[in-house]
């Protein structure tokens, strides 16, 4: 009887464990099973392993987002909801019997009247999400209702191109040569160990046949031998071209056996080792704002950002980075919260390389619609990415398998106060009034930083007290460069171009371009009645004997009434502001409300139209551009960007030169920078940055921030240093 007793509970406790191993199983994760995706078995490198950590380790997450639900209309899908759509997307007859790829899966945004008139507290609109799928080569354009589990909108086919890449494609594009007999013979011939390899994947852009009717990538390697920083040992002229979906080399180009791999020394950028290779120097004591009484900004439900006169919906993006939503400033008169731009983001980065070879060439990347600039966003580094106080935000993104994952810290929000001066006054002592007013300017930063490949982007959104927004893009990182025969400039012939800077020995700096392309749907006052007015300052000559002047400065206001009137080649010596205006709302003394684009430091390419890289990179060929509000046009290189032809961007688009006088209208500025390498930017890039802003034009009846008060010793404390200077 025991031992019957003894075998029930041996069975029960079975059981037990049985049923908690199934429970454990179909758990949703938060991280997509990859593993599969790691072919590393060939060989067993530092930089294999490093991938596969990289993606496969869950990150230190300060939240649980299985808890997170929506609550306002734009807020991002949720695990919960990526779930549902991975469920339906299953059950798709073709999809299910054949396979597929997600390549994105992001909240499909109601539309515009609908989000506009919503209020807090009312049911949210249908929950829908908006998913590009390839299956059998034939991309799919789904929309998926979640609360019904529908799909109820379909397209194939349409521009040419392919969507974004997904982080599998580029791993296992990395790892896919290695499965080459002839790739793995080249590397040993250079001299290479395989376990010292580390491959990156370059988008091969769009030059004619050989791309055509299939997805390829191109592959080039480094060595990571006695140095973490591995794009400075470049394998120069060794180009593999991959089919992305086979995983099979079409070709192997190996032109550059007679360039030495340049030496690690002096590559590594970390702190721990620049100090041991370089001179003492009087280092900088660690440096904080403080705030007593903690930051000002709220932010509510995980999305909704509150700061001095300012409110905006702020979130994650695998695409574009950060979207700001539903700008809103509040008016000093009447209290009352006003519109000021609908949506804003990152659309598009466009980064062509100047040298022709054969190695170089198809470089002119398209980070956003390529890449997916969100998608390579890194977590933030708390005190050195962003200072005390911030608040720090996780994106919730989507594998090709269609598994929710996190990418932690990756957007944070803080107060900045750089000793900036608000505005101020001090009377001169002759008035004999003894007045000096000063108010410091602090300022609300939204920031995220990129990393693709080797370059960093830093992306800020900065709010002010007196209404006005700046957008500023800064580029760190490292640089791409080329393996050359060189160590000194004095060998080089003085007829031959080296399309860039020597930096170090055989290490060449390419010249290149960066362009950043913003999408600003600007709402003043409303989304109606809004226009493009180009004010433009004339040169004016005076009459005979009417002044002692000869000449002054005239201001001449032109309405935009199609595209086409709003396409803008930023002149120094036609100098002239971009406004944004309600023509039906007038201030008290009838100027009409408005927003002015005040552009920054910039660059325009100098590419010729016709080639192929410009044709793609349209959009940057001028700086400013507005369109009519269309819901389908968001990325200003198109839709579909990889291997695109340059058929469906923002240059086609305003080329239909459709009305913008009195409509909803999109504003597209584009920020530009030529970089000429230095040997400076060896081993790695100080930052450097360019901004435009968005600033209000008689949109406020007088100075926005006269109420802001000063600040008195009584409200901040007094810090003593631990010892003297």
């Amino acid at each position: 009887m025991e031992g019957k007793n003894f075998l029930r509970y041996i069975f029960f406790l079975m059981s037990i464990i049985l049923l908690l191993i199934f429970t454990f199983l179909n758990l949703p994760s938060p991280l997509p099973n990859t593993s599969h995706l790691f072919n590393c078995t060939t060989y067993n490198s530092p930089w294999c392993n490093s991938k596969r950590s990289l993606f496969l380790q869950q990150p230190k997450l300060t939240k649980n987002h299985y808890a997170d639900f929506p609550n306002h209309p734009l807020d991002p899908l949720t695990i919960d909801e990526i779930l549902k759509v991975k469920k339906i997307v299953n059950s798709i007859k073709e999809f299910s019997k054949n396979g597929y790829v997600l390549h994105s899966v992001v909240l499909e945004e109601p539309e515009k009247e609908v989000v506009l008139s919503w209020r807090k507290g009312r049911q949210l609109p249908p929950r829908k999400a908006s998913v590009v799928a390839r299956a059998f080569d034939v991309v799919h354009v789904l929309t998926v209702d979640i609360e019904t589990g529908r799909v109820t909108r379909r397209q194939t086919g349409g521009n040419s191109g392919y969507p974004i890449m997904t982080i599998e494609d580029m791993v296992t594009a990395t790892n896919a040569p290695l499965a080459n007999a002839d790739f793995n013979r080249t590397i040993v011939q250079r001299g290479v160990d395989l376990a010292d390899l580390a491959c990156l994947p370059i988008s091969p852009g769009w030059y004619g046949k050989v791309e055509e009717k299939r997805r390829v990538i191109k592959v080039q390697c480094y060595i990571m031998k006695d140095t973490i920083n591995f794009y400075m040992r470049p394998i120069e002229g060794l180009t593999v071209l991959l089919d992305l979906d086979t995983q099979q080399v079409i070709q192997i180009i190996d032109e550059g056996k007679n360039i030495p791999i340049a030496k690690a020394t002096n590559t590594d950028y970390r702190f721990s080792s620049t100090q041991k290779n370089t001179q003492k120097i009087n280092l900088l004591k660690p440096i904080s704002i403080e705030q007593p009484n903690g930051p000002s900004f709220t932010i509510e439900n995980n999305h909704l950002v509150k700061w001095a006169n300012w409110e905006f919906h702020l979130k994650p993006d695998p695409r574009a980075g950060v979207v700001i939503s539903q700008v809103m400033v509040q008016d000093p008169d009447t209290g009352k919260m006003r519109n000021v731009m609908y949506k804003g983001f990152t659309s598009e980065l466009f980064v062509p390389y100047m040298d022709p070879s054969d190695a170089w060439y198809f470089k002119t990347y398209m980070d956003a619609g390529e890449y997916g600039f969100g998608l390579q966003a890194m977590p933030l580094e708390p005190l050195n990415d962003c200072p005390r106080n911030a608040y720090y935000m996780d994106g919730v993104f989507v594998a090709a398998d269609g598994t929710p994952y996190v990418r932690s810290n990756m957007v944070c929000v803080f107060e900045s106060y750089a000793g900036d001066i608000g505005w101020r006054h001090a009377e001169s002592p002759i008035t004999g009034l003894p007045i000096r007013e000063v108010r410091p300017k602090v300022t609300l930063v939204v920031r995220m930083a990129a990393s693709v490949a080797n370059y960093d982007y830093i992306v800020d959104w900065e709010f002010q007290t007196d209404g006005l927004i700046r957008a500023k893009v800064g580029l760190s990182g490292i640089l791409m460069v080329k393996g050359s025969p060189y160590v000194n400039m004095n060998q080089v012939n003085q007829n031959e171009y080296l399309y860039g800077t020597l930096l170090s020995e055989n290490i060449i700096g390419v010249i290149h371009d960066h362009y950043v392309t913003f999408h600003l749907d600007m709402d003043i006052d409303g989304p109606s009645n809004n226009s493009f007015v180009k004010v433009n300052l004339q040169k004016e000559m005076t009459s005979p004997g009417e002044s002692p002047r000869k000449s002054y400065l005239k201001a001449v206001r032109n309405v935009a009434k199609t595209e086409k009137d709003s396409q803008i080649k930023l002149k120094l010596y036609d100098p002239s502001e971009f406004h944004v205006i309600n023509s039906n709302k007038k201030s008290r003394v009838g100027n009409p409300t408005g927003y002015k684009v005040v552009p920054g430091g910039t660059a325009a390419s100098l590419l010729d139209h016709g080639d192929p890289p410009q044709k793609r990179g349209a959009f940057t060929n001028n700086q400013i551009w507005v369109t009519p509000y269309n819901e389908s046009e968001q990325w200003a290189a198109g839709l579909f960007v990889y291997q695109s032809q340059g058929d469906d961007t923002l240059a086609v688009w305003s080329d239909r030169d459709r009305p913008i006088e009195n409509e909803d209208i999109v504003v597209w500025y584009t920020l530009g920078f030529h970089h000429i390498p230095c040997q400076e930017d060896f081993p790695i890039m100080p930052t450097v940055s360019s901004s435009f802003e968005i600033k209000p034009v008689n949109f406020f009846e007088s100075n926005p921030i006269l109420n802001i008060p000063p600040n008195s010793p009584k409200d901040l404390p007094i810090c003593k240093a631990s010892a003297s200077a």
